[in-house]
């Protein structure tokens, strides 16, 4: 499975309440619909947006992290279309977050391959 960040930045005049139920609608979508696994929702809070965006200056932003296989994030993506509380959204896959765990999982799979043969070993004396 592909590992995939998406921010998202919801408008700043909608209540905090609605701006949490959001956030977890957004995950249970990604969660039902794109049958995606969740790994990680880091909720930024309002911050300053870089530019001005309509009548904008702060946005609630939202970083959310996930696996899937990519083949449902066209609906994705169409989900923050449909509502007009999110300002802007980015959807991105992260190569790098895969390319270290494919790292950390060859290393401890050469461990693991050189460790069997000791404790085999530390068996056969025993007995």
């Amino acid at each position: 499975m592909r590992i995939y960040e998406t921010m998202f930045i919801i408008r700043p005049d909608v209540p905090e309440q609605q701006r949490e139920e959001l956030v977890e609608k957004t995950k249970k979508f990604l969660e039902e619909r794109v049958k995606a696994t969740v790994e990680n929702v880091d909720r930024w809070g309002l911050r300053k947006l870089a530019y001005k965006i309509g009548k904008y200056y702060d946005g609630d932003y939202t970083v959310i992290y996930f696996r899937c296989n990519g083949q449902g994030l066209d609906q994705f993506e169409n989900f923050f279309k449909v509502h007009p509380e999110f300002m802007r959204w980015q959807t991105f896959r992260r190569v790098d977050l895969e390319k270290k765990e494919r790292k950390a999982a060859r290393a401890k799979k050469e461990e693991s391959a050189t460790e069997p043969q000791t404790e085999v070993a530390a068996e056969e004396k025993v007995e």
